[in-house]
Protein backbone atom coordinates (compact mmCIF):
# COMPACT_ATOMS: atom_id res chain seq x y z
CA UNK A 1 0.00 0.00 0.00
CA UNK A 2 1.62 3.26 -1.00
CA UNK A 3 0.08 6.86 -0.80
CA UNK A 4 2.01 9.90 -2.67
CA UNK A 5 0.39 12.05 -0.32
CA UNK A 6 -1.73 12.10 3.32
CA UNK A 7 -4.74 12.97 1.42
CA UNK A 8 -4.03 10.34 -0.29
CA UNK A 9 -4.29 8.15 3.10
CA UNK A 10 -7.56 9.43 4.54
CA UNK A 11 -9.19 9.46 0.79
CA UNK A 12 -8.49 5.92 0.97
CA UNK A 13 -9.63 5.56 4.99
CA UNK A 14 -12.32 7.34 4.08
CA UNK A 15 -13.35 5.08 0.94
CA UNK A 16 -12.85 2.06 3.64
CA UNK A 17 -15.45 3.36 5.96
CA UNK A 18 -17.88 3.95 3.20
CA UNK A 19 -18.13 0.25 2.18
CA UNK A 20 -18.37 -0.76 5.70
CA UNK A 21 -20.93 1.26 6.08
CA UNK A 22 -23.24 0.42 2.63
CA UNK A 23 -22.07 -3.91 3.84
CA UNK A 24 -23.69 -3.42 6.88
CA UNK A 25 -26.26 -1.70 5.74
CA UNK A 26 -27.16 -3.94 3.06
CA UNK A 27 -26.95 -6.95 5.75
CA UNK A 28 -29.33 -5.02 8.07
CA UNK A 29 -32.10 -5.04 5.21
CA UNK A 30 -31.67 -8.75 4.39
CA UNK A 31 -31.76 -9.43 8.39
CA UNK A 32 -35.31 -10.91 9.73
CA UNK A 33 -34.49 -10.83 13.34
CA UNK A 34 -34.87 -7.77 15.21
CA UNK A 35 -31.95 -8.00 17.42
CA UNK A 36 -29.51 -8.78 14.91
CA UNK A 37 -31.06 -5.73 12.63
CA UNK A 38 -30.44 -3.31 15.61
CA UNK A 39 -26.77 -4.44 15.87
CA UNK A 40 -26.10 -4.02 12.12
CA UNK A 41 -27.85 -0.85 12.26
CA UNK A 42 -26.00 0.53 14.82
CA UNK A 43 -22.77 -0.99 13.33
CA UNK A 44 -23.52 0.99 9.95
CA UNK A 45 -23.71 3.99 12.29
CA UNK A 46 -20.98 3.98 14.12
CA UNK A 47 -18.93 3.29 10.61
CA UNK A 48 -20.67 6.50 9.50
CA UNK A 49 -19.12 8.13 12.28
CA UNK A 50 -15.79 7.08 11.40
CA UNK A 51 -16.16 8.27 7.94
CA UNK A 52 -17.21 11.68 9.07
CA UNK A 53 -14.49 12.23 11.34
CA UNK A 54 -12.27 11.31 8.68
CA UNK A 55 -13.86 13.60 6.25
CA UNK A 56 -13.71 16.36 8.93
CA UNK A 57 -10.16 15.60 9.87
CA UNK A 58 -9.07 16.15 5.82
CA UNK A 59 -11.09 19.63 5.85
CA UNK A 60 -8.70 20.58 8.43
CA UNK A 61 -11.09 20.01 11.68
CA UNK A 62 -7.97 18.70 13.70
CA UNK A 63 -8.99 18.45 17.27
CA UNK A 64 -10.08 14.78 17.78
CA UNK A 65 -12.46 14.35 20.85
CA UNK A 66 -11.30 13.10 24.05
CA UNK A 67 -10.58 9.03 23.74
CA UNK A 68 -10.61 6.74 26.50
CA UNK A 69 -8.58 3.77 25.45
CA UNK A 70 -9.18 0.56 26.96
CA UNK A 71 -7.56 -3.23 26.53
CA UNK A 72 -9.25 -4.95 23.83
CA UNK A 73 -8.66 -8.94 24.07
CA UNK A 74 -8.32 -10.33 20.76
CA UNK A 75 -9.93 -13.81 20.83
CA UNK A 76 -8.31 -14.03 17.53
CA UNK A 77 -11.09 -16.20 15.72
CA UNK A 78 -10.65 -14.44 12.62
CA UNK A 79 -7.00 -15.21 12.14
CA UNK A 80 -8.43 -18.92 11.30
CA UNK A 81 -10.58 -17.80 8.83
CA UNK A 82 -9.93 -17.77 4.94
CA UNK A 83 -11.41 -14.22 3.15
CA UNK A 84 -14.83 -14.71 1.16
CA UNK A 85 -16.66 -11.99 -0.74
CA UNK A 86 -20.32 -11.07 0.63
CA UNK A 87 -23.11 -12.94 -1.59
CA UNK A 88 -26.87 -12.87 -1.11
CA UNK A 89 -27.97 -15.57 0.56
CA UNK A 90 -25.00 -16.19 2.94
CA UNK A 91 -26.45 -17.62 6.23
CA UNK A 92 -25.47 -16.29 9.79
CA UNK A 93 -22.26 -18.18 10.51
CA UNK A 94 -20.88 -17.49 6.70
CA UNK A 95 -21.91 -13.77 7.67
CA UNK A 96 -20.46 -13.42 10.66
CA UNK A 97 -16.92 -14.86 9.07
CA UNK A 98 -17.16 -11.98 6.63
CA UNK A 99 -17.77 -9.37 9.10
CA UNK A 100 -14.91 -11.10 11.53
CA UNK A 101 -12.43 -10.55 8.43
CA UNK A 102 -13.57 -7.09 7.18
CA UNK A 103 -13.09 -5.90 11.22
CA UNK A 104 -9.74 -7.61 10.98
CA UNK A 105 -8.99 -5.67 8.11
CA UNK A 106 -9.59 -2.62 9.29
CA UNK A 107 -8.49 -2.63 12.65
CA UNK A 108 -4.77 -3.50 10.98
CA UNK A 109 -5.04 -1.08 8.59
CA UNK A 110 -5.68 1.82 10.77
CA UNK A 111 -2.63 0.31 12.83
CA UNK A 112 -0.43 0.35 9.51
CA UNK A 113 -1.97 4.09 8.89
CA UNK A 114 -0.71 5.20 12.70
CA UNK A 115 2.82 3.53 11.88
CA UNK A 116 2.99 5.45 8.59
CA UNK A 117 2.97 8.81 9.86
CA UNK A 118 4.59 11.36 12.53
CA UNK A 119 2.24 13.64 12.80
CA UNK A 120 0.90 13.19 16.37
CA UNK A 121 -2.70 14.10 15.23
CA UNK A 122 -2.65 11.62 13.01
CA UNK A 123 -1.19 8.82 14.71
CA UNK A 124 -4.35 9.53 17.62
CA UNK A 125 -6.99 9.29 14.72
CA UNK A 126 -5.82 6.30 13.84
CA UNK A 127 -5.15 4.12 16.95
CA UNK A 128 -8.58 5.77 17.86
CA UNK A 129 -10.14 4.40 14.70
CA UNK A 130 -7.85 1.39 15.27
CA UNK A 131 -9.23 0.68 19.01
CA UNK A 132 -13.16 1.29 17.66
CA UNK A 133 -12.56 -1.58 14.96
CA UNK A 134 -10.99 -3.79 17.45
CA UNK A 135 -14.19 -3.82 19.21
CA UNK A 136 -16.44 -4.30 16.36
CA UNK A 137 -14.17 -7.32 15.41
CA UNK A 138 -14.66 -9.03 19.37
CA UNK A 139 -18.90 -8.07 19.28
CA UNK A 140 -18.54 -10.43 16.13
CA UNK A 141 -16.24 -13.07 17.10
CA UNK A 142 -18.33 -13.31 20.60
CA UNK A 143 -21.84 -13.39 18.46
CA UNK A 144 -19.64 -16.13 16.57
CA UNK A 145 -18.87 -18.18 19.62
CA UNK A 146 -22.26 -17.97 20.90
CA UNK A 147 -23.58 -19.21 17.89
CA UNK A 148 -21.36 -22.27 17.73
CA UNK A 149 -21.65 -23.50 21.06
CA UNK A 150 -25.78 -23.09 20.63
CA UNK A 151 -25.12 -25.03 17.06
CA UNK A 152 -23.07 -27.75 19.62
CA UNK A 153 -19.62 -26.92 17.84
Amino acid sequence: MNFNSFEEILDFAIEREKQSVSFYQRLMDRESFPASKQTLAELAEEEKKHQTLLENFKQGQRSVVEYKYEWIPDIKRSDYLVDTRYEPGMDFVEILRLAMKREEKALRLYNLLAAKTDNAECVQLFKMLAQEEAKHKRMFEIFYDDHMAKMGD
